[in-house]
């Protein structure tokens, strides 16, 4: 199995028009014909999921989040990236990053999430022409519940000790809105469509403010929290639907916020 190969069941599983028009998506490192035997997945190359790549001879990595993310003018040692672009380069690992197209996918993040917690009638924000998916997602608790209890049920998916929330914890919750990663201005989306309670990765602190001035609960995940289980599920989908490959996530890579 050939670089390409994988490239083009990634841009099948996550089609790149779904990615938002500021992104970096698609191989960007690598020689599209070199054979591949094992991928790691991860949310972020760091300098501690790569060094674990190269530790067990990964001939790919699928990462969520670019590298780069914005373009460089220049490739050195003197930053983070530059960096790790070049360890990647000297160790022949081709690199792909399918990010906002994983987000919105059919099969994607946010389509996992609205699964994970039990939604009912669930909806992109927004569609993209002739491409299945779309932004963000929307949909429907079964039976509205109380803040409390939807926070439970969140904490016991994600496998999290506590959250950070915005809201009356014994207010009813039916309708729910979900943006994974650092997706605040959905918050627009879940008050357009009515939505009682909006999840997400990371915003910002008037994000919180708008969410309590105009009654929209709010929960937030972290960042990391809010994608990492589905790079998780990505090596499993990779392993099962393109059977000779050896793949795993990432096991170094870690939530970078602690708590004290």
């Amino acid at each position: 199995m050939r670089v390409s190969d994988i490239c083009r069941f990634m841009e099948t599983f996550a089609p790149q028009e779904l990615a938002e028009s500021w992104d970096n998506t698609g191989l960007l490192l690598g020689n599209p014909e070199k054979e591949v035997s094992r991928v790691m997945t991860c949310l972020t190359v760091t300098p501690e999921s790569a060094a674990e790549a190269v530790a067990r001879g990964a001939d790919m990595i699928v990462s969520h989040h670019p590298l780069p993310f914005r373009a460089m003018k220049r490739i050195t040692t003197e930053t983070t990236t530059g960096r790790l672009v070049m360890e990647l380069i000297r160790a022949d690992i081709a690199l792909y990053a399918p990010h906002t197209s994983f987000d919105s996918a059919p099969r994607g993040i946010n389509q996992q999430i609205a699964e994970g917690l039990g939604l009912v009638s669930v909806l992109p924000f927004q569609t993209r022409p002739d491409v299945p998916g779309g932004t963000g997602r929307l949909g429907e608790l079964p039976v509205a519940v109380p803040l409390r209890d939807f926070l439970g049920s969140v904490k016991a998916f994600f496998g999290l000790a506590r959250l950070q929330y915005v809201g009356e914890l014994e207010k009813p919750m039916k309708r729910v809105a979900i943006g994974c990663g650092a997706a605040g201005e959905f918050l627009e989306f879940a008050r357009r469509f009515r939505c009682d309670v909006f999840l997400t990765g990371e915003t910002n602190f008037h994000t919180f403010l708008e969410a309590k001035a105009t009654d929209t609960a709010l929960v937030l995940l972290t960042h990391f929290a809010s994608e990492k289980f589905a790079c998780v599920r990505l090596a499993e989908i990779l392993a099962t639907e393109l059977p000779g490959l050896d793949t795993w996530s990432s096991t170094r890579e870690a939530e970078p916020l602690q708590t004290f």
